[in-house]
């Protein structure tokens, strides 16, 4: 049993498909190419599948931070949540190159180690440019920048401001893209990644273990950092970037509205600005489509969200984040587009229960005792 509770099956109905669209999309091009490469050009479906977990990203972070009402229960969960399954794959990954069937990232081994562990243990690699042991997590890194915002909102008590925020990061996204079109943290920067990567995770450390105004620093510098980060080291584009944390803040609207804090004239609002701002961002035909598409696919998901959604949809969802991490590592491991699928899925189920869900379990139990020490 690993279905989720009933208020939440309607995000794993959305996370599940998601994951498989971006499994789907890299598949497609390793399998069948010519046949993907005519879908391709249409909609792009690694891209609708990573703006739908944006989007659920924007509306269930802000909701779990403000559950806990703590921030060190949240880093606490977060890192239970994310870091034994990316330990677990990036393991994998090592093994699988270490033997011969897995090509690593070249630059893995052009810059110093430490700071390749820093980048990828931080989940920041994307916005520091540094490789990535697993290719995809790029888009956790835009998710860390989120989070420290969020973080930061969250403790100088501006969390309500989601709308404007989406709004204006939509709106900036365009002049500063311009501007600044590609991540001027670039090149070699060794010591500019290192001293930012310490830097969130002194951030982190202290709002989640000072107190007072010390705490209160620490987080607006954390949020900071985040959106600096996003702005200086989106290797996608600043425009694409600012456009991602936008699209979260976008969903984080759509929770505000729900908890009834504020209109839903007020977050469609921003979901349009957000979403017309964002569909020029790339000049790609198929980038536009899926964009539209995540956000079609969510209002839709959304507007059912009372409804009873199909078991396996749910199950899919839960098992979405080892589907997302796993998926890359088997690509050039098996040999047809069957058999890929036929191993993902229940690999994914394993890795769920013997990484994911203990993991969740032990993070939970150290919140608890948190509490219980502060009482």
């Amino acid at each position: 049993m690993f279905a989720a509770p009933a208020r939440l099956a309607w995000l794993d109905a959305l996370r599940g498909p998601a994951a498989l669209a971006v499994t789907m999309h890299h598949a497609g091009w390793t399998f069948i190419p010519a046949i993907w490469a005519e879908v391709d050009r249409r909609i792009d479906l690694g891209t609708w599948g990573v703006f739908v977990f944006f989007l659920v990203s924007g509306y269930i972070i802000p909701a779990s931070l403000e559950r806990r009402g703590n921030v060190r229960a949240f880093w606490t969960g977060r890192a239970f949540r994310l870091l034994p399954l990316l330990l677990a794959a990036c393991g994998l990954a090592l093994l699988l190159a270490q033997i011969g069937v897995l090509a690593l990232h070249p630059g893995l081994g052009e810059r110093p180690l430490p700071l390749v562990v820093l980048g990828n243990l931080t989940m920041l690699q994307e916005l520091l440019n540094l490789p990535a042991v697993i290719s995809v997590t790029w888009t956790l890194s835009y998710e860390m920048a989120f989070y420290l915002m969020s973080v930061a909102l969250f403790t100088v008590r501006q969390a309500h401001r989601s709308v404007g925020i989406a709004i204006a990061l939509a709106v900036a996204a365009v002049p500063v893209g311009l501007l600044l079109p590609r991540a001027t943290i670039g090149g070699r920067a060794d010591v500019t990644a290192a001293l930012l990567g310490l830097a969130v995770v002194a951030a982190i450390a202290v709002s989640a273990l000072g107190h007072g105004r010390t705490r209160t620093a620490a987080a607006v510098a954390g949020g900071l950092l985040g959106l600096a980060l996003v702005v200086l080291g989106s290797r996608a584009g600043t425009w694409q970037g600012v456009i991602i944390l936008a699209t979260m803040f976008a969903g984080t609207a759509v929770y505000r509205a729900e908890q009834g804090t504020i209109t839903w004239r007020t977050a469609a609002a921003a979901v349009a600005v957000v979403l017309g701002c964002a569909i020029p961002a790339k000049d790609d035909p198929a980038w536009a489509p899926a964009v539209v598409l995540a956000f079609g696919v969510f209002a839709l998901a959304l507007a059912l969200r009372r409804r009873a959604f199909p078991r396996w949809s749910a199950q899919l969802g839960v098992i979405s984040f080892s589907l997302y991490l796993l998926h890359p590592l088997l690509l050039y491991v098996l040999p047809d587009l069957v058999l890929y699928f036929a191993v993902l899925i229940p690999l994914s189920v394993m890795t769920y229960h013997l990484v994911e869900a203990p993991g969740q379990r032990l993070g939970k139990r150290l919140i608890v005792s948190g509490r219980d020490q502060t009482v």
